[in-house]
């Protein structure tokens, strides 16, 4: 089956912003609409993993476009794929700085929804395979080519203990891992390690991750996993 692409569109005029959703849907498209910089910037957080292109419009409430942009160019997951400007602001000066901050493309407004489908499709096209697979649980996620965790835009810096722990915890957000199980995971076979071990190093991962250490849970008289309350489906 075809792949189909996640458009974030993010355009404050919602007649409009519905007309061009809309379309791009019945083209294959799936759309994620924001109305307004807060919307779109949830959106990034809650649904990275799943956007594969951005249109923007620069005058949006709360939070602009270009600030909108230089969010996605920061962003673990998103830092890659291609920036769309749709507005009406026509000065050069406008697309130049729009470019500066990492658009890919310039549409003024008006204009016609197979033109805007063009551009995207164009862009899609010269786009390079993804290079990192991504996993996602709240604020946290992990590159597991790039060997990295991330909080947001934050790199944190983990020892390859503390990496293959969260890649375990990760990959198999369903289950709970006894000690021995982590200990076989993560042993080394040329040190002795013990029980005791596990939880110095589950404690560390929990305190680098700061803020959203509760993604980690410990399941009493079972081990450790992640905490699925947090993430039903």
């Amino acid at each position: 089956m075809h792949h189909k692409h996640t458009i974030l569109l993010v355009e404050d005029e919602k007649e409009p912003a519905d007309m061009l959703a809309n379309f791009l849907e019945i083209e294959n498209f799936n759309v994620l609409v924001a109305y307004d910089g807060k919307e779109a910037l949830a959106l990034i957080d809650k649904r990275a993993d799943e956007i594969d292109v951005a249109i923007l419009d620069i005058m949006v409430p709360h939070v602009d476009g270009k600030e909108i942009c230089r969010r996605i160019r920061k962003h673990p997951v998103l830092s890659g794929i291609p920036v769309i400007f749709l507005t009406a602001r026509d000065q050069e000066k406008d697309e130049i700085e729009g470019l500066e901050l990492g658009a890919d493309d310039y549409i003024p407004k008006p204009a016609s929804l197979k033109l805007v489908k063009a551009h995207v499709e164009s862009l899609l096209r010269r786009q390079q395979p993804q290079n990192s697979k991504w996993l996602q649980y709240g604020d946290l996620y992990l590159d597991t080519i790039g060997k990295d965790l991330y909080q947001k835009e934050k790199r944190i810096d983990l020892t390859s203990t503390e990496y293959a722990l969260a890649e375990l915890f990760f990959q198999n957000p369903k289950m709970v891992y006894s000690r021995q199980q982590i200990l076989e995971h993560i042993g080394d076979d040329d040190k002795f390690v013990f029980d005791r071990t596990v939880d110095v190093h589950v404690k560390n991962l929990r305190l680098k991750m700061g803020d959203s250490s509760d993604v980690i849970k410990t399941y009493r008289g079972l081990g450790y996993g992640l905490n699925r309350d947090l993430f039903q489906t």
